[in-house]
């Protein structure tokens, strides 16, 4: 699994294959029609989605003479569980940080004239 996010990550990191992934969010379409999105080479844009293709993030099929491309979310769904277990661990501390502002806060306005932000460190200052 590590290995499929670190292509996965690598493939998202280029902003032309991200723009490639918005584009496949509205649709499957042709290669050529992707081709025609960006001032890059044809050859420059089957690179970026041959990486995409092997991250998983698209897939590729021919229809008679025509390439379609489409969107495959499995991969998308691994980096999103990926990223939702680092949420979940930065929310948690963030929510922590919160309250003890808050604390700190109401400490404050129930008495105006002390200075707090000693306490922390367990310091008086002189």
């Amino acid at each position: 699994m590590a290995d499929q996010l670190d292509m996965i990550f690598g493939a998202l990191s280029d902003p032309t294959r991200r723009t490639i992934l918005m584009r496949l969010a509205e649709g499957e379409t042709q290669v050529s029609e992707i081709a025609g999105q960006f001032e890059i080479s044809p050859p420059a844009v089957s690179r970026h989605l041959k990486v995409l293709q092997d991250a998983g993030l698209v897939a590729r099929r021919v229809e008679a003479q025509r390439r379609i491309i489409s969107l495959d979310p499995d991969a998308l769904r691994m980096a999103s569980r990926w990223v939702d277990q680092y949420r979940r661990f930065w929310e948690g501390s963030l929510d922590r940080l919160d309250a003890l502002l808050a604390h700190d806060a109401d400490k404050t306005r129930s008495n105006p004239n002390k200075d707090t932000s000693h306490e922390q460190s367990g310091k008086s200052r002189s």
